[in-house]
């Protein structure tokens, strides 16, 4: 019983239909069915019916036979992948100290949104649209992110270090975003950064590392657990097992100065506002460890940018910054010495006898050279004063060119050196190669010969001639010597003879601070001269602090032995202004060496730099300090 359109109640007589008219129906015959009379079903029509069971019984039966039989192993895969995923749990990297064990770098807790690429793929049919929805959630680049999601690697980062607004709004959408989620994890927070980023480096969490950060890895890093996540048919998490914990990494003491590094990068910051130079290098290494107490190159640059995830806008300007902030000029850079080869110079001399300590040569301030040439145009090689009689001595305080031309190349009937025995004895000193710092990057410095000009320069200016040695001498021409290599060799001075490989890292030890690793000084070089030859240098060292070159340094709370440097640098009235200098004289305990680079004009650019530091180091050590 229904109602009709005009609301009236009809009956309808109850009518039962048999199977045959169902069948009959579905088959597209429409008929009376109500006064139709019950007909036998047509053979025809039951065959094709029973065909069209036993095809869809056995499609059935030959796919469930394949899956359960044929593919039950991978199938038993693809299952178990759909249930269960497995993540890594992180945990924290080493600490690196400074030699107080003051904490250079922390571990800071950060949220990145990451995307499972495969799970991201297979559960959203327009990922595009999903990825645009996404970006609009958290107001991030689209085009940034699918360029990342095309990336070979099947865990990618897309947004490192979210910020807590943009993680709670993701959180509350995660449903929308199947395959991407947030995971908490640590970054690098490196202190002072500007002071230590040549030093420390920097660690990405997408793989990239620096300094020390990748000469350590091995220690520093961490072990990942992994946690494995159960979940049902329709992707809800069911439970989560920790199947493996976490390994925190070990940590780093170094032979750093915290203090010590600041004051030296301080310090010459402001010297180099003063006298209108923006490059230079400082060092300090104690020579009976070989340990690195400080190490600055400026510029400099922000380490933290990589950590936290340098933008693009940062990057470019890094890379286009003409002064090249990310080059360690301490071990990547090579410059003309200057007279600071002097000491180098003077002890080869004494070793080879062919000066004695009392030996003196008239210094009227320069010295003239025969042109075979043209007669009447002789060389002629300036000294930067008259220095009169001068001893191997007075030569290194004063800085005597002439002393050390004659030493070199040789002069009227004195038979100097020469270029082949000047760099052997260079090399002894740990010129002309690397020195092996625990520090990635460093490059070996260069010391010319007869067979390098030969090969470099088409004839004639392929000869080698006496000016080159006179050049090479005092530390100029073709030579260029990284300001590691010039404080090592210095140090080797200062210690009696031993060349140290220089170190930065100290020892290892656990999180309790307990000593794992120690990491013992290594002689690249003994004896590299006699203790008669390396004294008779410190001397002349210590006499240019005295009376000479480096007076400035009298008046420190110790005694002191310098040798300063002025190196030419190609451009007119432009100088890399040099000194080394290490005290105490009688007992050193540190060697420092600082570089100003392209100095306008003659100005005393590192000797100020050096007084300070040391004046504040020695006054701090004895306590004196205001």
């Amino acid at each position: 019983m229904f109602f009709s359109k005009r609301g009236l109640k009809i009956k309808r007589k109850k009518v039962d239909i048999g199977p045959d008219e169902i069948l009959i129906d579905a088959l597209g015959e429409e008929k009376d069915l109500a006064n139709q009379p019950e007909v036998p079903i047509g053979q025809k029509s039951v065959f094709i019916f029973s065909l069209l069971f036993l095809s869809i019984i056995s499609l059935v039966f030959l796919r469930s036979f394949q899956f359960q039989i044929l593919e039950h192993d991978k199938m038993l895969e693809l299952s178990q992948k759909n249930q269960f995923i497995s993540r890594s749990i992180k945990s924290q990297r080493g600490i690196i100290y400074d030699a107080n064990l003051t904490p250079l770098v922390f571990n800071r807790s950060s949220a990145s949104l990451y995307c499972d690429k495969d799970e991201f793929l297979k559960n959203h049919t327009n990922p595009q649209e999903t990825i645009k929805n996404l970006a609009s959630v958290l107001n991030v680049d689209p085009i940034r992110i699918s360029d990342l999601i095309r990336e070979e690697n099947k865990e990618i980062i897309l947004v490192p270090n979210l910020d807590y607004s943009s993680s709670i709004i993701f959180e509350a959408l995660s449903e929308n975003f199947s395959g991407i989620y947030i995971k908490n994890e640590s970054v690098r927070d490196y202190q002072k950064s500007q002071i230590f980023s040549h030093i420390l480096g920097y660690y990405r969490k997408s793989g990239s590392i620096t300094g020390l950060e990748n000469s350590y890895n091995e220690i520093l890093d961490f072990a990942s657990g992994k946690i494995v996540i159960e979940r049902d048919a329709k992707g809800r998490i069911i439970s989560e097992k920790i199947e493996s914990l976490p390994e925190a990494g070990q940590s780093l003491v170094l032979w750093i100065d915290a203090e010590l590094q600041e004051k030296l990068y301080e310090t010459i910051k402001n010297k180099l506002k003063d006298i209108g130079a923006s490059k230079a290098v400082g060092i300090a290494m104690n020579p009976n460890t070989g340990g690195i107490l400080a190490l600055v190159s400026i510029p400099s640059y922000d380490n933290n940018l990589f950590s936290w995830g340098i933008l693009d806008k940062d990057w470019q300007a890094l890379q286009n910054d003409k002064s090249k902030p990310l080059l360690n000029r301490a071990i990547s850079a090579k410059y003309p010495t200057g007279s600071t080869i002097k000491p180098l110079i003077a002890a080869a001399a004494l070793e080879e006898k062919i000066i004695s300590e009392n030996l003196k040569f008239d210094c009227q301030g320069r010295i003239v050279v025969d042109n075979p040439y043209f007669p009447d145009k002789p060389y002629i090689f300036n000294d930067w004063r008259t220095h009169g009689l001068t001893s191997v001595t007075k030569a290194i305080a004063e800085s005597c060119n002439v002393f050390f031309f004659t030493i070199g190349g040789g002069y009227k009937n004195f038979k100097g050196l020469g270029v082949e025995k000047i760099k052997d004895y260079l090399e002894k000193f740990g010129w002309n190669q690397k020195t092996a710092i625990d520090l990635p990057g460093e490059v070996e410095g260069f010391i010319p010969d007869k067979e390098w000009k030969k090969n470099r320069f088409s004839p004639p200016n392929n000869t080698w001639y006496p000016g080159d040695t006179y050049n090479l001498s005092i530390g100029q021409g073709y030579i260029g010597i990284t300001p590691i290599e010039v404080i090592s060799s210095v140090s080797a001075l200062a210690n009696g003879g031993r060349l140290l490989k220089p170190k930065l890292a100290k020892a290892v030890i656990d999180e309790n601070k307990n000593i794992i690793q120690e990491f013992e000084p290594e002689i690249i070089r003994e004896d590299i001269a006699s203790q008669k030859t390396i004294e008779i240098v410190k001397r002349g060292m210590r006499e240019g602090v005295t009376y000479g070159s480096s007076l400035m340094l009298n008046n420190l709370p110790v005694e002191a032995a310098s040798k300063t440097g002025t190196a030419e640098t190609g451009k007119k009235d432009v100088y890399h202004n040099w000194v080394t200098v290490f005290a105490p004289y009688k007992n050193p305990e540190i060697v420092l060496t600082i570089l100003v680079e392209e100095v306008k004009g003659i100005q005393v650019a590192t000797l100020p730099i050096a007084r300070d530091v040391l004046n504040w180091y020695f006054t701090k050590e004895s306590g004196l300090e205001k």
